[in-house]
């Protein structure tokens, strides 16, 4: 099965699962794994879904054994593990990422933030941070204005952020924004 119609056939029977009106584009995927590269050291990935980002991040020049993804859809997962030889596809939440990495240079998030409860979404947010090493980025898109995350959980996640990019590209648009500590 294509990758669109895996897509779009989960998007018809999970709608709030899905959460986006068709699968990243190459150009969202490129402006994700921009900081990317041989020397990030490990990367996860949260909510790969078809594997667009994950596409990007592997072009990045991240080798597959320094790659984790994280997904709940069990129809994406089976569809990763055929597609990403090499790379650790995890049936399961991105919070149970804590148990499995360490040490990781980028977490890279195709996760619908804004659909999801404000805790759940900070915890999301926090569990990544646990993972990555010191000087580590959270990259995550939105199709807002704004980041996924009001100004009351950057704070209180001890925070910044910067938009490093905007791909028009893209439907709907969106605006990558990196995370990282204060």
């Amino acid at each position: 099965m294509s990758e669109t119609l895996l897509f779009f056939r989960q998007l018809v029977s999970k709608p709030i699962e899905i959460s986006a009106i068709a699968p990243s584009s190459r150009f969202l995927a490129k402006a994700m794994a921009r900081d990317l590269g041989p020397r990030t050291g490990r990367v996860v990935e949260f909510g790969p879904g078809t594997g667009r980002l994950t596409k990007g991040i592997l072009n990045a020049g991240v080798a597959p054994e320094d790659l984790a993804l994280y997904e709940m859809n069990p129809d994406f997962v089976t569809h990763l593990r055929a597609k990403f030889p090499g790379v650790s596809v995890h049936h399961a939440p991105a919070q149970t990422s804590v148990a499995n990495e360490r040490d990781v240079g980028a977490v890279i998030s195709g996760l619908p933030l804004l659909s999801m409860p404000e805790a759940l979404r900070r915890e999301i947010v926090a569990a990544a941070f646990k993972i990555l090493r010191p000087d580590g980025i959270y990259v995550q898109f939105t199709y807002g204005p704004r980041p996924a995350l009001t100004d009351s959980d950057i704070e209180a996640l001890n925070l910044t952020w910067t938009q490093t990019g905007y791909v028009a590209l893209n439907l709907p648009p969106a605006r990558v924004h990196t995370f990282r500590r204060k």
